[in-house]
């Protein structure tokens, strides 16, 4: 009579237990119930978290950052690590894990617009995982471009005035925003470039780099022989032109029910218009609820890829 040994669980380090940490360690319960996956999450106050805690989802660290966490025992123990703590700690934390050998999911697709911070997280030898976010359909984008059939690809993000509210706008601008009533006009408070985007709005446009991300092109170079280092700085070269070539229109509308997601791409392959509305996460109504559901999607994938 044989036996058949139990596989170990796959550990998985969540950076960020908020509104989108929450939902995917949640996303993530028949794998934690069927003890194919340990979820850990870390985040910058244990305390002020105990209230979102979860049944088998370990919290970790104390005091009020993430840098009190023993990062050597940590990483040590995680087969995959997923970012869900936004743009600054993705920049922050995001490479020692990549240089460490483990592989990363990006949720704050935004801190690739940082070309030093992009270079490092694609430098491996860990691996980085992309989620799509609110937004998809980059699989039609991706191909179009792949074949340097994309010469425009155009953006616009319309949201409650509220949620774009930003601490560096004048007392004027924070009026005019605030003043808005549903029936009035929408307002665009920001056009330009993905970058630039981010940078004033970092919580508002990851779709806009998670687009850029998708519509880079392919690399010259694919074969095995490229080194990681090659490959990585041949992606980060077309992600840089990618954010050139993206455009950006953010709009207050106090009229939405939804934030709503319209990208136009054209070129020699077509031309293409995506609309997205999604329905806003439960644990945090400035948040997509379908983020959540992405980030669950990628994990899933990438533990499926993982070395055996």
């Amino acid at each position: 009579m044989t036996s058949t040994a139990r596989p170990s669980p796959a550990h998985v380090l969540l950076l960020g237990f908020g509104a989108i940490g929450r939902q995917v360690a949640l996303q993530l319960a028949p794998e934690r119930e069927a003890g194919t996956v340990r979820v850990r999450a870390a985040e910058r106050d244990v305390a002020a978290s105990r209230h979102r805690a979860l049944p088998g989802v370990e919290l970790v660290t104390t005091g009020t950052d993430l840098d009190c966490l023993n990062w050597s025992d940590a990483l040590a123990g995680a087969d995959l690590v997923v970012e869900c703590a936004g743009v600054a700690p993705a920049g922050q934390y995001g490479p020692a894990v990549i240089a460490a050998g483990t592989d990363l999911v990006l949720t704050s697709v935004g801190a690739l617009a940082d070309p030093d911070i992009a270079r490092q997280l694609l430098a491996g030898p860990g691996r980085l995982w992309v989620t799509s976010g609110a937004i998809g359909g980059f699989d039609v984008l991706g191909a179009a471009a792949d074949a340097g059939g994309l010469d425009q690809v155009r953006i616009r993000t319309t949201k409650l005035p509220a949620s774009l509210l930003r601490p560096w706008m004048s007392a004027t601008e924070q009026d005019e925003l605030s003043a808005l009533r549903t029936g009035d006009e929408p307002v665009t408070v920001f056009s330009g470039g993905p970058a630039e985007a981010i940078e004033r709005f970092p919580a508002n446009v990851n779709v806009a780099v998670g687009l850029a991300w998708a519509t880079r092109g392919r690399p010259a170079a694919v074969g095995t022989e490229t080194g990681g280092t090659a490959r990585g700085a041949d992606e980060v070269a077309l992600l840089r032109r990618s954010l050139d070539r993206v455009r950006v229109e953010l709009v207050a509308d106090p009229s939405v029910e939804r934030s709503r997601h319209e990208i136009l791409a054209e070129g020699p392959a077509g031309r293409f218009e995506l609309s997205f509305e999604s329905a806003p996460s439960p644990e945090n109504p400035k948040t997509s609820g379908l983020t959540a559901l992405s980030v669950a999607r990628t994990i899933r994938e990438a533990l499926e890829r993982r070395p055996r």
